[in-house]
């Protein structure tokens, strides 16, 4: 059994020394262990008014990962020392941008600003730039939509950058494996992952038995059609039979074969659609975008 740093005793005695130290609303407190594995601190104070973290000495960046993410007004609520004990402190995370964590500790950290909905189709300026040419925000909606992403979910992303790091945020007590075949993809992800402060992405190069070994078995795959697709699925619906699949593709060909091709590995439940965005332009036209087809699928 995993063994926390920080047992239910604990998180009640600082849930107290806060409690007793400061006005914050403890019925509407996040409590977040970053200690533990898969727990992303960024998206969890940019959706929560008051977060209650747990962390290990070290991270010598923290505050300034938070400043860089725009979070530089939030207040942190914090002491000195690994005890909840003593004085409480309280400045901006601006002021903290030069400061780490030099104890085990529980703070509290303020954001009034904070948003009460997932980032559902964030715009592309949000990512990183790169090599990497990143599908449109509503079809990405679309796609996050038909994965039925939710906070526990196991996920599985070929090929899709920015599909990987929003199913992140959203699937925040569960986990994305993101696979990426170019060195030149995997740097920007890693890129963004570090940008979103997400720590339950696992980025691999390829599928098969090594690569997946030690990770969680994915509940739901979302991939974009190429040539080793079939390949992967076979691979993917062994770990788990009931996988669900979403895939995308530009090519009309192919969207037209996969309900035969989902058949044959087993995988009839099949639905497929075409997503067409129009935006009006300067000019008062609408342009329209690249039109892809999106197969979802799961065993009967």
């Amino acid at each position: 059994m995993e063994q926390n740093l920080f047992t239910n005793a604990h998180i009640l005695a600082w849930l107290q020394y806060f409690s007793d130290n400061t006005e914050v609303d403890l019925e509407r407190v996040k409590i977040l262990d970053i200690t533990r594995k898969n727990k992303n601190l960024i998206p969890t104070v940019e959706s929560h008014r008051s977060v209650l973290v747990f962390t290990e000495a070290g991270h010598p960046d923290i505050f300034y990962r938070m400043f860089n993410a725009g979070l530089g007004d939030c207040t942190v609520i914090y002491n000195e020392g690994s005890e909840p004990a003593g004085p409480v402190k309280q400045n901006k995370v601006y002021d903290m941008m030069d400061r780490g964590i030099n104890a085990s500790a529980g703070m509290l950290i303020l954001n009034p600003n904070a948003r009460s909905t997932f980032k559902f189709g964030m715009d592309n300026q949000s990512f990183t730039p790169g090599s990497v040419r990143y599908v449109g925000s509503e079809i990405r909606a679309v796609l996050l939509s038909k994965m039925q992403v939710d906070t526990r979910k196991n996920i599985c992303v070929i090929s899709g950058e920015s599909i990987a790091v929003e199913a992140a945020i959203m699937a925040s007590e569960g986990t994305v494996v993101a696979v990426e075949y170019s060195a030149r993809d995997r740097r920007t992800l890693e890129d963004n992952v570090s940008q979103f402060g997400l720590n339950n992405v696992t980025i691999i190069d390829h599928v098969d038995e090594q690569t997946m070994a030690d990770l969680p078995v994915p509940d739901v795959t979302m991939l974009v059609a190429s040539a080793s697709m079939e390949q992967e699925m076979k691979y993917l619906l062994k770990l788990n039979p009931k996988m669900e699949f979403v895939i995308y593709t530009l090519d009309f060909a192919v969207a037209a074969a996969m309900s035969e091709k989902c058949k044959a590995l087993g995988v009839g439940d099949v639905e497929v659609i075409q997503v067409t965005v129009s935006k009006l332009s300067s000019k008062n036209t609408f342009d329209t975008q690249p039109a892809p087809w999106i197969i979802s699928a799961r065993p009967e």
